[in-house]
């Protein structure tokens, strides 16, 4: 264990060349950022994560009822075993043609009822869009308080407005108390997200998140433990002033505010485009791969710390896209469909929508082809004695 901990925290890997520990120690004035220090990180996850369960219980759920939210009606299924083992076992997956055929044999149940079940299952196991709203209402403070905290913190520093600052003096830099708990936080707050992933609402994103999340916490925790604090700030900030725009705009689209939800998803998209594809990589990328090579040469934290800011930048197009689509879509259709983010099963959503139609709807339907029918028929029906009538008659009045 000595020797995984010796090789781990080698000062080749995490100090530019000439720097070692012992000087990191010596700095004065302020606080040293020590690896140790990423421990508390942890418990502040966790508090996070209770945090979050008391404000979505009695603010989130109250909020939602009172901006209108609501959930759609779940059809409770009757229960199966053969048809609920075969759900557990291959859930999310729908069941082959092969598959199909032997579970209508051993149900007893009609093709038809059997695929009506399995929606309807899904359906029970779908997140409700008071959960929904919930998460993204937690996600929204936290973004607008750490958004508005790191432009507090960072108006007055000169890194803020000239990106070679961050290298000034570098890496002996002390740390603010303020940019200390900023980065604590803001790193416990994505422990947080990554240890309920799993119980999340899952998107078609769930991969890119999962990314995002494990780079966001190797980026900070390897850029406090080197000194990346300046650079790190102002990552921070970039990602902070467009999330909380696109949990706004989640919030109101599940309450079904529609022009409020697309005026906000069309300044998020302004704001994340410019941020995340202008700022990003021409002022902070710009600035650790190549206003860095002033100060210090290359080692091997300069590496892993810019590979992490890259991958970063490739999951930023990769969303770009997904925006762009939905910017398309509203331009060009006149509204914003459904988010290209949402959950698999949107597709199902729509068929749970048809089926969820009141019943005097499907009636009406039913009864107007009937008359139809009937109508074209009666009037067939009184134009045959007619044609009869009138062959009849051309002889006589030959």
């Amino acid at each position: 264990m000595d020797i995984l901990d010796q090789w781990l925290w080698r000062q080749e890997y995490w100090l530019p060349p000439g720097i070692s520990w012992e000087d990191m120690r010596k700095m004065e004035k302020a606080h040293c950022p020590l690896p140790r220090d990423l421990f508390l990180s942890l418990p502040i996850a966790f508090t996070c994560i209770a945090i979050r369960f008391i404000f979505e219980r009695y603010v989130a759920v109250p909020l939602s009822r009172y901006l209108g939210v609501r959930d759609r009606r779940r059809v409770p299924v009757v229960f199966s075993p053969k048809l609920e083992g075969f759900y557990i076992q291959h859930y999310p997956r729908e069941p082959s043609q092969s598959e199909m055929n032997t579970l209508v044999k051993h149900s007893g149940l009609a093709r038809r009822q059997v695929e009506v079940w399995f929606r309807h299952r899904r359906n029970l196991d779908r997140p409700s869009n008071t959960t929904k709203f919930c998460e993204a209402c937690w996600r929204f403070v936290f973004y607008m308080m750490s958004f508005s905290f790191g432009v507090l913190s960072l108006i007055d520093k000169p890194w803020f407005w000239d990106q070679r600052e961050c290298w000034k003096g570098y890496p002996q830099q002390p740390v603010d108390q303020l940019h200390f708990w900023y980065y604590l936080i803001e790193l416990g707050f994505y422990w947080s997200l990554l240890l309920c992933v799993s119980v999340d609402v899952k998107r078609k994103d769930f991969k890119e998140q999962v990314v995002h999340h494990i780079a966001t916490i190797f980026l900070l925790s390897f850029s406090y433990c080197s000194n990346y604090i300046r650079v790190g700030t102002l990552v921070m900030l970039v990602h902070d002033s467009s999330d909380f725009l696109l949990e706004s705009a989640k919030m109101f689209n599940y309450a079904g505010w529609k022009t409020t939800c697309d005026s906000l998803f069309v300044i998020f998209a302004v704001v994340f485009l410019v941020t995340r594809l202008v700022v990003f990589p021409s002022k902070i990328i710009h600035t650790t791969l190549f206003l860095s090579m002033e100060v210090f040469q290359p080692f091997m934290g300069y590496y892993f710390f810019n590979a992490l800011l890259l991958i970063l930048q490739a999951l930023h197009i990769f969303w770009a896209w997904l925006i762009l689509r939905m910017v398309y879509k509203f331009l060009f259709l006149g509204k914003l469909e459904k988010d290209e983010r949402s959950d698999d099963e949107s597709l199902e959503d729509e068929e749970d929508c048809e089926e969820e139609q009141p019943s005097w709807k499907q009636r009406e339907v039913v009864l107007n082809c009937k008359l139809a029918s009937l109508t074209s028929s009666c009037v067939l029906n009184n134009l045959t004695p007619q044609r009869s009538n009138l062959s009849s008659r051309l002889p006589k009045s030959r």
